[in-house]
């Protein structure tokens, strides 16, 4: 597999980090580099690990991720997304979720795709240590400028903004789904 496939995969997986970063950060008034980092960190990382743990337990895990990563993916998402939306109403003004437990739960949610693609890398012989290495590079990268561009959003939709943000992770969780179940 070249590069340029390569790449375009990464930036396909890198796009729900990238959503979620945004979605999360909404509520952060001014950004500091440290929450920049620390979103590129979890999602990149896990970007990285998946294909890598996806292509060494391909088979194992390939019957379980088919049938049902994409459920836990959705769950996931629904919840936080839903419970985002309901808070936004509430007139304190409400911290991003960016506590070790709710990092780890997005970035799990959102590299469960990944995990699937490590199996196929398995299957197409492609090195997967290079091809991990770009998959978590690129979402290192959009996941930070995620943070900052969610700030800015933030700021231009005021208190709206954290509706949005849960309404985005909802509909990342139903775009799982329905690809999933239809595509």
């Amino acid at each position: 597999m070249d590069i340029f496939t390569i790449l375009i995969i990464a930036v396909g997986l890198a796009m729900d980090a990238f959503a979620v970063s945004v979605a999360n950060s909404v509520s952060i008034k001014k950004v500091k580099p440290a929450t920049a980092l620390k979103f590129g960190c979890y999602f990149g990382g896990f970007q990285f690990l998946m294909p890598v743990a996806g292509f060494y337990f391909g088979s194992f895990f390939s019957k379980y991720v088919n049938a049902y990563g994409h459920w836990v993916a959705f769950g996931v998402l629904l919840v936080i997304g839903g419970k985002m939306f309901i808070e936004s109403f509430k007139e304190e003004e409400t911290e991003p979720a960016e506590s070790v437990k709710a990092m780890l739960i997005f970035a799990v949610a959102t590299s469960i795709d990944a995990l699937t693609v490590g199996v196929s890398f398995a299957l197409t012989d492609v090195p997967v240590w290079r091809a991990s290495g770009i998959i978590g590079i690129v979402a290192f990268v959009f996941s930070a400028a995620g943070v900052y561009l969610g700030s800015k959003a933030g700021g231009l939709l005021g208190a709206k903004a954290e509706r949005v943000g849960g309404i985005v992770l909802i509909a990342i969780g139903i775009k799982i789904i329905v690809e999933k179940l239809f595509f």
